[in-house]
């Protein structure tokens, strides 16, 4: 680290995907980062050790400002959480005004902008729009691949693909029968490697879900991704996309239900998060994914 970490650097704590504190997804936002390098964030994203850690930077292009997005181990050319949760911190410090309807990020995937929802002087709902999906590679060893996830192959969801599916940022796809197999997942780091070898594809997060037992929300899912540090996840904003998009790709859901979808994650882990999906669609094509949710101020810190 150079001196000026020394000096201070303040970060604001909020809990993302939830309107409670201590559940939801953490996240850490350093508003002012001046001349920190791609090192010296990677170190400090690992010693706050949430999935994701954002660095504020002024504007390069048609944004409104550059954001940069770390989990413990990589940088991410986007997420879904921490631009919802960034979103909410930048209010906080008065950066987004209530006059603004639309503030956009600069990513590593291109401007995203995010729509912006009011309540007087406060921010209440943020909905971030995703590039389009990308359908991908599919592995079609089933069994291989149920037994790497501790399940059996009754336990998968019939007939539908286990498949690569990326709004900006790829994961690997898992339809379960129920709520019970998908909290039994248990990854096999050496058996999972295997399946994605043996299909020639690059080692991705394996995102499972189900449509069993959904009352309040449509969907109940759980997203795991050693490779990046991350050994769950209990709010996916950048796998919400493309999970919404599968739903309706291959019919779990209608068009007019894939427009207000909520994924229910991190239960798990003791920490419900609710993750509200829009897809449109036009005659049988996506023509827009978002994702969005709320957030809640949980602490405010410094690194000296």
């Amino acid at each position: 680290m150079n001196d000026e970490i020394k000096t201070m650097h303040r970060y604001l704590h909020l809990d993302v995907f939830t309107d409670r504190r201590f559940e939801g997804n953490q996240l850490a936002v350093f508003p002012q980062p001046g001349r920190l390098t791609s090192a010296e964030m990677q170190q400090i994203a690992n010693e706050m050790n949430f999935s994701e850690t954002t660095f504020i930077f002024p504007k390069e292009g048609t944004g409104d400002v550059r954001m940069r997005i770390f989990t413990p181990k990589a940088e991410l050319p986007m997420a879904g959480h921490p631009t919802i949760g960034s979103t909410f911190a930048l209010a906080l410090e008065g950066v987004i005004t209530p006059d603004r309807q639309e503030f956009v990020f600069e990513l590593g995937t291109g401007p995203t902008p995010v729509a912006l929802e009011w309540s007087g002087s406060t921010l209440t709902f943020a909905w971030m729009t995703m590039p389009l999906p990308t359908f991908a590679e599919t592995i079609q060893d089933r069994g291989a691949l149920a037994a790497a996830l501790g399940l059996s192959p009754s336990d998968l969801g019939d007939g539908f693909p286990i498949q690569s599916v990326s709004c900006g940022v790829p994961f690997l796809f898992v339809p379960v029968a129920t709520r019970a197999a998908v909290d039994s997942v248990t990854i096999d780091a050496t058996a999972i490697s295997r399946c994605f070898a043996k299909a020639a594809m690059a080692e991705l997060p394996v995102f499972v879900f189900t449509l069993d037992g959904s009352v309040n929300e449509t969907v109940y899912s759980r997203m795991l991704a050693s490779a990046f540090g991350i050994a769950e996840d209990p709010a996916t904003g950048g796998a919400s996309g493309p999970l919404g998009s599968y739903l309706l790709r291959y019919g779990l859901v209608p068009a007019d239900t894939a427009r207000d979808m909520v994924s229910l994650q991190g239960v798990a882990m003791g920490r419900p998060s609710r993750i509200h999906i829009s897809i449109d669609s036009q005659n049988g094509s996506i023509t827009r994914v978002r994702i969005g949710g709320t957030s809640v101020l949980a602490g405010r810190g410094e690194l000296i």
